[in-house]
C-alpha cells in the first residue's frame, strides 16, 4: 500500500512544538505559562526526553532562572556551580597555560547534563498542561492548500527493511497545529527541508558545523576538582584544523571529557575520532584518566556559523528555534542560554500576535541575536589557520565586536580536498593508547544506541556506485573517517571490487554524513521513533 494512500489518525493542537530540547520546552512553557487555555504537544523522538540531548554544557543560568526560578531548588543529579577556568594550548607532549578569553569566563554559571536537565523541563511543561510525547519521530512536514505549514506526519512504525509494512506495522498519524515550531537541533531533518522549501537561507552565509565528541569518566578519589572547567587548542589538531577540548569536572568524583573539531577541515584522511583519542591520551589528560572508568560516549554536530548564519525563522505557518535555527555562541562554547531564550521569545511573539509573521525580525532585535553579532567574526577568521583566528579573536574582543566588517562562511563539504590536492601529515594515530574506548565500534557500545534490525536504512545514499568508483579515487571514502560510530564501511563485492556497506544500526544521529560527504549526496532522515542512543547523563 502507498504512502500517500494510507488512513492514518488526526491530532489537533494550536502549537505543535518539534523538538524535546531546552528551546523546545522553553517555548512549551513559556506558552502555557502566557495562556493556559492554548493546547501544546512536544514532539520528541528519542524514546524518553533527554535520551538524545548532548551539549556541552556549561550554562549560563539566566534566561532559565526568568522562566522556571524554582529550578535552582530542584536541580539535576549533575550540576556544579563553575569555580575557576583554565585554557592551555597543547603541544605533542607540553600542555602551556595562556590567559583565558573573557568570552570563556564562567563565574555564576553551572555546570549541567542535558539529559537530566530537559527531564526537568519536561515534567514542568506537563504540570502546566502540556502533551509530550516522546517515542514519535517527525517524518515530514504538513502543508495546507496555500503551502503553509500546518504540521507533521510522525513517521510509520514495524516496516520492513524494503520499506514495506511487517507484521506490526503501525501507520504514522498527522499532528496537525495552527503553529509549530521547529526546535529540531543541528541540522534537523525536517528543519533542513523547509529552509529549501521556503528559501530561508537566501539571504545569510551557509550554516557550517563543529563535530562534538562528549564522554563521562568515573575517576579514583581526590583526581576531581568540582567546578573546574579546562578548555585547550592546539594538539593534536594542525594548525589549519579548527579543534579544541573541554574538561569539566563535576560531582562524585565524575569528569566530562570533550573534542570539538570543525568540519570545514580540507584533510581527506582526517579521522575525527581518533583525534579526540590522541588528546585523552595526552599526558596531561592520560594523567587525569588513567585508572578510571568510561561510563558513556555521545557524538553530536553543533551549529556553528552564527550570527551570519542564521536563516529567516519565520514561514507560513512555522518557526525555528534553538539550534535549528543555529544559535550557538562558538567562543563562548554555549547554546542553552540562547535556546531557553529563543524558546521564550518565540512564545512570547504567539500569544501576542497569534501567527509566525514578524517573528524573525522580532527575533533579530533581540539580546539572543545581539550577543551573537558581537562574536561574528570569531569562528570564520580560523579558516586562515590558528593563529590568525586567535590574533582577530583578539581584536574583535578589544573591540567588543565593532570591527565594520562581517566575514562570510562557506559550505562546510566543500572545504575538503581532493587526496591529490593535500598531503595529509602523520598525526601519529598508530601509536599504542590506554585508555578506552579503543575503537568506534567500542564506543556504539558506550553510546546505548539501539536500532530495531528489520527497519529501513534511514541514512540515504543517492547513488551508491559513485562510492565505489569516483569517491574512492578522488577522495578516498572519507565517510569511513568522518563518521563517529563506523556507520559507513567499504567491503569486498565478492566480484574484486567494492562496495558501500551501511550499518545503520551503528548510527549515534550526529548528522556528520550529512553534512560532509563531498558529494552532499547521503541524507540523514528520522529512523523509527525511539530508536538510537542514550545520552542520559550527558
Amino acid at each position: 500500500m502507498s504512502a500517500d494512500h494510507i488512513e492514518r489518525d488526526q491530532m489537533e493542537y494550536d502549537v505543535l512544538i518539534v523538538g524535546g530540547g531546552p528551546a523546545g520546552l522553553s517555548c512549551a512553557i513559556r506558552l502555557k505559562q502566557l495562556n493556559p487555555d492554548l493546547t501544546v504537544c512536544v514532539l520528541e523522538k528519542a524514546a524518553s526526553v533527554g535520551a538524545h540531548a548532548l551539549s556541552g554544557l556549561v550554562m549560563e543560568p539566566e534566561p532559565l532562572d526568568k522562566l522556571l526560578p524554582e529550578w535552582r531548588n530542584n536541580q539535576p543529579e549533575i550540576c556544579v556551580p563553575a569555580t575557576r577556568d583554565e585554557f592551555s594550548l597543547l603541544t605533542r607532549t607540553r600542555s602551556i597555560r595562556f590567559v583565558t578569553p573573557p568570552q570563556m569566563n564562567n563565574h555564576g554559571n553551572f555546570i549541567l547534563s542535558l539529559g537530566q536537565l530537559t527531564p526537568y523541563m519536561a515534567s514542568q511543561a506537563e504540570a502546566l498542561g502540556v502533551d509530550v510525547i516522546a517515542g514519535y519521530a517527525a517524518a515530514k512536514a504538513l502543508h495546507d492548500d496555500a503551502g503553509a505549514v500546518c504540521g507533521v506526519q510522525i513517521g510509520d512504525m514495524g516496516l520492513d527493511k524494503d520499506g514495506n509494512p511487517g507484521p506490526n506495522f503501525a501507520p504514522g498519524p498527522e499532528i496537525r497545529a495552527r503553529t509549530t515550531v521547529f526546535a529540531e537541533g543541528a541540522r534537523g531533518s525536517v528543519t533542513k527541508t523547509l529552509v529549501t522549501r521556503f528559501g530561508l537561507d537566501a539571504d545569510s552565509s551557509p550554516q557550517t558545523y563543529g563535530l562534538g565528541f562528549k564522554e563521562l569518566w568515573q575517576l579514583p578519589e581526590g583526581r576531581v576538582e568540582p567546578g573546574l572547567i579546562q578548555h585547550t587548542i592546539g594538539w593534536p589538531v594542525d594548525a589549519a584544523t579548527y579543534g579544541g577540548s573541554f574538561l569539566y569536572h563535576v560531582n562524585d568524583n565524575r569528569v566530562y571529557v570533550g573534542y570539538v573539531i570543525g568540519l570545514d577541515y580540507k584533510d581527506p584522511r582526517f579521522k575525527p575520532f581518533e583525534a579526540f583519542q590522541q588528546f585523552k591520551n595526552h599526558p596531561s589528560v592520560k594523567k587525569l584518566l588513567s585508572g578510571g572508568e568510561l561510563l558513556t560516549y555521545g557524538a553530536r554536530t553543533i551549529a556553528a556559523g552564527g550570527y551570519q548564519s542564521l536563516p529567516k525563522v519565520e514561514m507560513p505557518g512555522a518557526m525555528l528555534i534553538g539550534c535549528a535555527a543555529g544559535l550557538v555562541n562558538v567562543p563562548k562554547v554555549k547554546g542553552v542560554h540562547q535556546a531557553v531564550r529563543s524558546g521564550v521569545l518565540a512564545a512570547e511573539h504567539l500569544v501576542e500576535t497569534g501567527g509566525s509573521a514578524g517573528f524573525d525580525a522580532r527575533f533579530r532585535a533581540s539580546p539572543a541575536m545581539a550577543e551573537l553579532r558581537k562574536v561574528r567574526n570569531f569562528k570564520p577568521a580560523f579558516k586562515k589557520g590558528r593563529w590568525i583566528g586567535l590574533l582577530n579573536g583578539s581584536l574583535e574582543t578589544i573591540t567588543g565586536g565593532h570591527t565594520p566588517w562581517t566575514l562570510k562562511n562557506k559550505v562546510d563539504y566543500t572545504q575538503i580536498r581532493r587526496l591529490d590536492e593535500y598531503a595529509s601529515p602523520d598525526r601519529g594515530w598508530s601509536a599504542e593508547r590506554e585508555l578506552k574506548p579503543r575503537d568506534r565500534q567500542a564506543a556504539v557500545y558506550f553510546a546505548g544506541t539501539q536500532h530495531e534490525e528489520s527497519q529501513p536504512v534511514h541514512l540515504k545514499v543517492h547513488d551508491t556506485t559513485l562510492c565505489a568508483t569516483q569517491c574512492t579515487v578522488e577522495y578516498g571514502n572519507p565517510c569511513q573517517n568522518f563518521c563517529p560510530a563506523g556507520v559507513y564501511e567499504m567491503v569486498d563485492d565478492g566480484a574484486g571490487a567494492k562496495r558501500l556497506q551501511i550499518n545503520a544500526s551503528n548510527c549515534v544521529h550526529c548528522k556528520a554524513c550529512d553534512i560532509k560527504d563531498p558529494y552532499a549526496q547521503i541524507t540523514w532522515t528520522t529512523p523509527e521513533g525511539g530508536s538510537g542512543p542514550n545520552y542520559s547523563n550527558l
